[in-house]
């Protein structure tokens, strides 16, 4: 989602810029008959009084520190849905189907109201109603689908495959193949009520906006409300629509209460159709992700790395010619002259394109790694094998490892994908264990390991100093049926490996977050410092994984 956010925050902000000079010589509307009135502090080494804690059952300290670490990370993810969402509502409010009705919805209150302060206080009740209107409608997707469904929905393959489908929609609707819009009946009836005036007049009249403008607003909502119920968070639809209806709330009111300020607006053009063919481009980028959580939960291995790159670099590429007015779309205004803000938004894709290029070799491409899928899916790369290190799949017996056929190793690191198994190498060996919860669709864990593994010191320690056990709690792999089990910490069947180890880290160590990594002494389990999630200053994991490396080794 932070990905997301600042992609569109770039986007957005520097397609303003480009669209705002085309627009005055984009004239559809004119407002000539419009009456004016007057995130990374260090991570804190642990005192050696606190570092031996029992798996069994977490002391109170740590189970405060778990419980305040969940809080924080919950906090972020709101935050994070909130912010995409207020991004949404601006590119939502720079839609064809949306701009134009600013100044007539404005003129309305200007005309209508007999004061100032009666249009004012019209306005804001109308910006209110929006805000209501959205909020109820991510409470509603929180009522139909509920707690457990949204916690579940990011690692669902029938889920994930359908958003796939469902932004694909979005997007071609952008593309103008067909309009999204619901039925013409629901908006007459609405724009009815709102004629009665009063509150409820006002309400129904915000109503209509939202009902009239879904053609162009609901694939941003649609997007919105898939991302916000993938990350799993209960507040996180209706977090998500707060964002978006106050950022589309904000501009209808301050123009109500200040309408002198549409003066300074561009008019209405083809411009806005730019806005929303862009947008179009983004919801099909957008949409592979989702298609390659399907494809590595359910090991398909018809979507590997250099696909997903490969199908980024033509559609950010074919962004990049349309900005240049180098393709046309149906309501397109014929490119006469390219505006200089245009031409450098175009410049910034073109060259997130070209950088997008060594990928598929190999190259780590440590700003956009979170939202591929993991390097060990690659092909061709002639990156992983500059560390040296070799992928065990043998263990020293000479039987293969548990998973290895079906898991790889990241970095060529000497990975176990089993409990027991690994910590039954850890104890011959002689080194600490680190528990690596981790999932196909975490996009924070692919980060850690594209941009934190990948510091030269830190992945000495990995490499040399530590027994890493990766458990992947998103796997769809089943179960032999005698180890699938009825699970006695939340009374559901575990049936599938990505079942038994998310039923094993929420029971064992009071979490549900990935990446989680837990550093333990394998000869009695014991954690050896309080577990972290992620920390993406090298420098900070490195100390982090140092002094547990040193204390495991005073103590024994």
């Amino acid at each position: 989602m932070r990905l997301i956010v600042k992609i569109l925050t770039v986007l957005f902000i520097s397609g303003l810029m480009a669209i705002t000079a085309n627009a005055q010589t984009d004239s559809l509307i004119s407002f000539d008959d419009v009456e004016f009135t007057d995130i990374a502090e260090e991570q804190p080494v642990e005192q050696e009084d606190d570092i031996v804690q029992s798996t069994d059952k977490a002391t109170p300290e740590v189970a405060h520190s778990m419980i305040a670490d969940e809080t924080e990370t919950d906090k972020g993810s709101l935050w994070a849905i909130f912010i995409a969402g207020f991004i949404g509502g601006f590119a939502a409010l720079l839609m064809p189907c949306i701009f134009p009705m600013l100044p007539l919805t404005v003129s309305f209150f200007t005309k209508s109201g007999h004061t100032k302060r009666r249009a004012v206080m019209q306005a804001m009740i109308y910006g209110l109603s929006i805000i209501l209107i959205y909020v109820l409608l991510g409470i509603l997707i929180t009522v139909i689908f509920g707690a457990d469904a949204l916690n579940s929905l990011s690692t669902n393959g029938i889920f994930n495959f359908a958003f796939f489908a469902l932004l694909v929609v979005f997007a071609f609707s952008f593309f103008g193949a067909f309009e999204l819009s619901l039925p013409a009946s629901l908006a007459n009836k609405l724009d009815r009520k709102a004629d009665r005036g009063g509150l409820l007049g006002l309400f129904f009249m915000a109503a209509t906006l939202a009902v009239v403008s879904f053609s162009c607003t609901g694939p941003i909502i649609g997007t919105l409300l898939v991302q916000a119920a993938t990350m799993g968070e209960l507040l996180g639809p209706a977090i998500g629509m707060l964002g978006f209806a106050l950022a589309l709330a904000i501009p209808f009111t301050l123009f109500a209460m200040f309408p002198s300020l549409l003066k300074s607006l561009p008019s209405s053009g083809g411009w806005l159709n730019s806005v929303k063919i862009t947008l179009g481009f983004l919801e099909l980028a957008l949409a592979l992700k989702f298609l390659s959580n399907v494809d590595l939960a359910y090991h398909w291995n018809w979507f590997d790395r250099e696909v997903f790159l490969a199908l980024w670099i033509i559609i950010f590429g074919y962004l990049g010619f349309y900005l240049l007015g180098k393709l046309r779309f149906p309501g397109d205004s014929p490119a006469v002259n390219i505006s200089l803000p245009r031409m450098v938004l175009s410049m910034i894709v073109l060259s997130f394109t070209l950088y997008m290029l060594p990928g598929l070799w190999g190259a780590p491409l440590k700003s956009i790694s979170a939202f591929l899928p993991p390097q060990s899916t690659q092909d061709f790369d002639l990156y992983t094998s500059s560390f040296g290190g070799i992928q065990a799949s043998n263990t020293n017996d000479g039987t293969t490892r548990k998973y290895s056929e079906i898991f790889h190793a990241p970095l060529n690191l000497n990975v176990f994908f089993d409990y027991d198994e690994g910590m039954e190498y850890a104890k011959k060996v002689g080194k600490p264990v680190m528990l690596d919860f981790t999932g196909h669709a975490c996009v924070n864990c692919r980060k850690m390991e594209a941009s934190v593994w990948t510091d030269k010191d830190v992945y000495r320690l990995l490499n040399e100093e530590l027994v890493i056990i990766q458990l992947y709690v998103d796997d769809k792999t089943a179960l032999p049926t005698e180890e699938q089990y009825l699970s006695s910490f939340s009374g559901k069947k575990v049936s599938t490996i990505g079942n038994k180890w998310s039923d094993f880290q929420a029971s064992k160590y009071n979490s549900n977050s990935q990446p989680y990594y837990v550093l333990l002494d394998p000869s009695n389990e014991e954690i050896l410092i309080t577990p972290i999630g992620a920390d993406y200053d090298p420098k900070s994991y490195y100390s982090f994984l140092k002094s547990v490396i040193d204390r495991y080794k005073n103590k024994n």
